[in-house]
């Protein structure tokens, strides 16, 4: 149910250090107060397309809770957070303009995760 760029784009993020889960935690926080939640909202996929792409982060960083919760208290659950919340506007790419798309993304992007272009029409 998912599509090839946003499994490919789970896969990355989840194998990231825990560093850098925390930077892109903290960046995905710095974004909400400049049209983050506004673009959260509009990637907001089905309950099921979320209930799979959910289970496949909570798969993918389950294994690495210890890890992730020794590096920062709370890391497993706000790389979780992040996550979802970049990998709905992966899924949702179609429904964000490209600044929403990027400002979504754009916390593991800078990490070298890589995320499908956006589909922006060249109406010229």
């Amino acid at each position: 149910m998912l599509d090839a760029g946003t499994e490919r784009f789970v896969d990355h993020a989840v194998a990231l250090p825990p560093a850098a889960l925390a930077t892109a935690f903290d960046r995905m926080v710095d974004g909400r107060a400049t049209g983050g939640r506004e673009a959260s909202r509009a990637a907001r996929p089905s309950a099921a397309q979320d209930a799979v792409l959910t289970h496949r982060v909570r798969g993918g960083l389950l294994p690495r809770a210890d890890e992730l919760d020794g590096h920062l208290t709370g890391l497993h659950s706000d790389a979780k957070s992040a996550i979802c919340i970049a990998a709905r506007a992966v899924l949702k790419r179609g429904r964000l303009t490209p600044e929403q798309y990027a400002l979504l993304v754009t916390p593991f992007t800078g990490l070298g995760v890589p995320t499908p272009p956006h589909p922006t029409v060249d109406l010229s």
